[in-house]
């Protein structure tokens, strides 16, 4: 008894001792795979890649001032933008006006100045410097000082508004040059880091890593954005991106932000789309891009169901310039457009970015698919025109009939047929149920069902509803919808038989 009794404590003992010992080596293991050793060096980055970065101060005018007001100041309550409320493109004010108005007691032109600050860095040795449109935009004067504290007056060889990229010339030689890297091997996770002037304070650096590629944003489609997590304030747009090799892969932008300050959301243009505006600006003066005159949307999984597309890729065509390039090489409304010039089209985005790269006057194939078939046509690029934003009015319909999408509809009147260019179709009265929640509204009209791979035009409101109520519970269906001057296709489910 008494050396059973003694025996089965040290076995407990010896048991406890065992996992302890187990959880310790666990531990050091673990203590040991994060040591300081494996994360990155950014200091030597640093120490070789600073130089290349310099600071920008932009002065203009107040009578220039006025009249060309950047992008954003570093007010969040500033409602004249020309971009959402909650996307900053910050440049911070050298030396913010008094608010009474007052006036400088050394300024006898009566006419005070207004600054901004921001970032930029060298692309080449004999001067050529990149930043962002929107720091220089207006500027009367562009002061440019480098990390070794020399000073330039810099001219402005061209800005791209669509882009947000500005090219600077200094009058020097044996100037510090970026290396580049390409913003095709980012990672999301990598690494990233970033050199600028936030607020003015010279030479600071944050890092983070790339949170996701390809980003579009409300007011820009046509760049890829490169979203990151590194900290980005006032004053540190226009300057580089780093990857940890050195390179810079990227400009810093905009940031997302409801306060006004940083919240860990900052978008970087790819450098591989800054250097080809910046080659652009030097060699023309302007940016060309190619243009093929279509109007696209996403494609639903329901959609994709009623066209017979085998899965949700692609660009939609929901409507086509008259007399444009797609015109002439046949596209029509409905067709999905899932490759171009060679280049897959996943998402409608991809679209406008590959047709705009594309130079005016080239002879494009253009894979498409219609009818449940794969098609090839040949698309010859135009240039790029300024964008025009089209009014719309909607008159408003009276009650008519109601169908199982949740639509009641009506006849098209005389004044809609007119304004809207149409003579048939079913125009939206009430929006309810699978329809409210594919967000159409009253005023839209009808023009198409598309189901099971064939497209039915709308003749009447009460055409309209007889084929909506004759589809199955549980199909997929896709509506072509006028919404003033535009039109859209419009995917949804007909609610299953109770």
């Amino acid at each position: 008894m008494k050396i059973e009794s003694f025996t089965r404590p040290n076995m407990l003992l010896a048991f406890r001792w065992a996992a302890v010992t187990t959880f310790v080596a666990l531990m050091s293991t673990s203590t040991i795979a994060a040591t300081p050793r494996d994360l990155p060096e950014f200091a030597s980055l640093v120490e070789h890649q600073a130089a290349v970065v310099v600071n920008i101060s932009a002065t203009q005018s107040a009578r220039t001032a006025r009249a060309h007001a950047p992008y954003m100041q570093d007010d969040p309550g500033d409602d004249d933008n020309n971009v959402p409320g909650w996307l900053r493109r910050f440049v911070p004010k050298m030396h913010p006006q008094d608010p009474q108005g007052s006036q400088d007691p050394d300024d006898n032109d009566g006419d005070d100045g207004d600054g901004a600050v921001g970032s930029g860095f060298i692309i080449s040795s004999d001067g050529y410097v990149l930043t962002n449109t929107h720091v220089v935009e207006g500027a009367d004067e562009v002061l440019v000082r480098l990390n070794d504290k020399r000073e330039f007056a810099a001219r402005i060889i061209g800005m791209d508004k669509r882009s947000d990229i500005a090219l600077l010339k200094l009058d020097a030689t044996g100037l510090p040059k970026a290396v580049f890297g390409d913003p095709a091997k980012l990672r999301v996770g990598d690494w990233v880091l970033a050199i600028g002037s936030p607020f003015g304070f010279d030479s600071s650096v944050t890092a983070g890593i790339v949170s996701a590629k390809g980003r579009a944003l409300p007011d820009e489609t046509l760049v890829p954005f490169i979203q990151t997590d590194v900290a980005i304030n006032p004053g540190n747009s226009g300057g580089p991106l780093f990857n940890l090799k050195g390179e810079v892969v990227g400009i810093n932008s905009q940031i997302y932000s409801r306060s006004g300050g940083f919240m860990g959301i900052s978008f970087a243009i790819p450098i591989d789309v800054a250097m080809d505006v910046q080659a652009q600006l030097r060699q023309q003066g302007r940016v060309s891009r190619g243009r093929i005159g279509v109007m696209i949307q996403d494609i639903t999984k329901e959609m994709a169901d009623s066209f017979g597309l085998p899965q949700p890729v692609g660009a939609l065509v929901s409507g086509i310039e008259p007399n444009s390039p797609a015109e002439k090489a046949g596209v029509k409304v409905g067709d999905v457009i899932v490759r171009f010039d060679g280049k897959a089209v996943t998402n409608s985005i991809d679209l406008p970015r590959v047709v705009s790269a594309t130079h005016p006057g080239v002879n494009a194939s253009m894979q498409l698919w219609r009818h449940g078939t794969s098609k090839t046509l040949s698309v010859a690029v135009a240039e790029f025109p300024e964008e025009a934003k089209l009014a719309v009015n909607l008159p408003a319909p009276e009650p008519q009939g109601g169908n199982r999408l949740g639509l009641v509809t009506q006849d098209l009147s005389r004044d809609q047929k007119r304004d809207m260019k149409l003579e048939l179709g079913a125009s939206i009265r009430e929006a309810s149920g699978p329809a409210a929640r594919a967000a159409l509204r009253p005023g839209d009209v009808v023009t198409a069902v598309i189901a099971h791979g064939q497209t039915t035009d709308v003749r009447s409101a009460d055409h309209f509803n007889r084929v909506a109520n004759g589809l199955a519970g549980g199909s997929a269906l896709t509506l072509l919808v006028r919404r003033g001057e535009s039109q859209s296709f419009v995917g949804m489910k007909v609610p299953a038989t109770k």
